[in-house]
């Protein structure tokens, strides 16, 4: 039978925020390739809420995509959908526990769609979450279709959770497990269940793919690759899968060089950026996962104000599993304090535009969670991070970014003794000045941080370490 296509490629991301846009900008990379046709698989609700937050990267007449990206969108019985719990003991948010389960739901879909593609392609190829391998186990009955695992989380934190968990095979450099947070109060044990069911089904994959750079993480990629944790398994670096041709951090004029043919209008808070002088503002922003309580953000709020910087500030509740069900909490700020600081700092309470905002020449350092999204967003920007981790991988990622990499400076000395207590004003008015403003410390940690940042926007052109990683993926699979 005469195909189109050679390769099919199917990317089945885990159903949430962090996880779907990774693979979504994976997707968009693969697809650039000729001759390639990529399937991006998921539930209804989770699709559409992938290709809403996107901003502006699928738009089908952009001359930098050959090929559109087929979105697969299976329904799946519904599930609760509860509202978040700022108050909650661990910041896991065990509320979207529900909807990871309903992801069980798509193993039917996939092996159908699977096994019509494997009918009509030379070769199929599934790239699927670490999260979904229970999803996509049945690829071993078709014989030309071949797996590969995707991690969403750094090369450090997967190393250390690989080699704790068989039992540390080899001796590793006692820097790297210095004062390292545990795993306690980070995961709930639902989570901790769910992920340990994932991983018997991984074994028949290919290989590994992770949304690092050898530049960031060349260390603990070397690590990854010793046995007994490769298990022969052919491993590829090629993130950051955000889109970064899309700016330049060193424009004269304080526009970015963003085709604006498809942000009709852009975003206030970047109207508002590009009204400022560089490197003077911090963004907030604590992803799609955490909800902070009410006094917590009074401090944050007094913080903030004491510390005389300005700031944009992504200001939103944790997603629902289904975020377009009922309402979100409108987070309250303190009386009157919107207008005490309306000529300092903007509020973000819809959707904010991360990539563009790190990418923007006004914006000195980005108080984060630390989830390896908003990491290497900001890494490739040549931003510092204020690192403030909640919950999951983020303390692990907090001290890869602030003890190996030294691009940023962590809010918690010690993130097990304090991750239960509201972290005080004056705390984080110290760290604001101390990244931002004229001292040893800042000076040298924004010096690291723009470094980096070259570093890893040289890595993905042509001939740069990541763009070959890629290319030998390309390679690999087209073979």
């Amino acid at each position: 039978m005469a195909t189109k296509y050679e390769v099919v490629v199917v990317v089945v991301p885990f159903p949430a925020q962090g996880h779907l846009n990774q693979l979504l900008h994976f997707s968009s990379l693969i697809s650039s390739y000729k001759n390639i046709q990529v399937h991006y698989v998921s539930t209804k609700i989770h699709t559409r809420q992938a290709k809403i937050r996107a901003h502006g990267l699928l738009n089908p007449s952009s001359s930098s995509n050959n090929n559109i990206i087929h979105f697969h969108e299976f329904s799946t019985p519904s599930f609760p959908s509860p509202p978040p719990n700022p108050n909650s003991n661990i910041k896991f948010p065990s509320h979207l526990q529900p909807s990871f389960e309903s992801s069980y739901h798509l193993r039917s879909p996939v092996a159908s769609l699977l096994r019509s593609l494997s009918s009509i392609a030379r070769r199929v190829v599934v790239v699927h979450d670490s999260l979904m391998a229970y999803v996509v186990q049945d690829f071993t009955s078709l014989p030309n279709v071949e797996s590969y695992n995707f991690h969403s989380v750094s090369a450090f934190t997967i190393f250390l959770f690989l080699w704790e968990s068989m039992g540390k095979p080899f001796p590793i450099e006692a820097e790297i497990l210095d004062n390292l947070p545990s795993l306690e109060g980070c995961f709930t044990s639902e989570f901790m269940d769910f992920m340990a069911s994932q991983r018997k089904y991984s074994k028949s994959d290919s290989g590994n793919i992770y949304n690092t750079s050898r530049v960031i993480e060349g260390k603990f990629m070397n690590l990854l690759e010793k046995e007994p944790i490769k298990r022969n398994k052919t491993q590829w670096a090629i993130g950051p899968f955000n889109p970064m041709k899309i700016i330049s951090k060193t424009s004269t004029n304080n526009n970015l060089s963003i085709d604006h043919h498809h942000h009709h209008h852009r975003h206030k808070c970047l109207l508002w950026l590009d009204k400022q002088s560089p490197k003077s503002a911090i963004f907030i922003s604590f992803g799609t996962t955490t909800s902070l309580k009410d006094e917590q953000i009074e401090e944050l709020c007094i913080g903030l104000e004491k510390s005389g910087i300005k700031f944009v500030w992504a200001l939103r509740d944790a997603d629902k599993g289904d975020i377009f069900s009922g309402e979100m909490r409108k987070i309250e700020l303190p009386k009157g304090y919107e207008e005490r600081i309306k000529n300092k700092g903007i509020i973000v309470r819809d959707w904010a535009p991360q990539l563009e905002i790190l990418g923007h020449l006004s914006i000195g350092a980005f108080m984060s969670h630390c989830g390896w999204n908003s990491c290497m967003e900001s890494l490739s920007m040549g931003v510092p991070i204020i690192a403030w981790p909640m919950h999951s991988d983020q303390p692990r990622n907090s001290i890869l970014i602030t003890k190996f990499l030294k691009v940023g400076i962590n809010i918690f000395n010690n993130w097990e003794r304090s991750r239960n207590e509201v972290v005080k004003s004056n705390i984080i008015e110290h760290v604001i000045v101390t990244i931002m403003l004229n001292n040893i410390e800042g000076n040298e940690i924004r010096r690291r941080a723009a470094e980096l940042g070259v570093a890893v926007r040289r890595s993905v052109v042509e001939g740069g370490v990541t763009r070959k990683e890629l290319d030998s993926f390309i390679a690999h699979i087209t073979r």
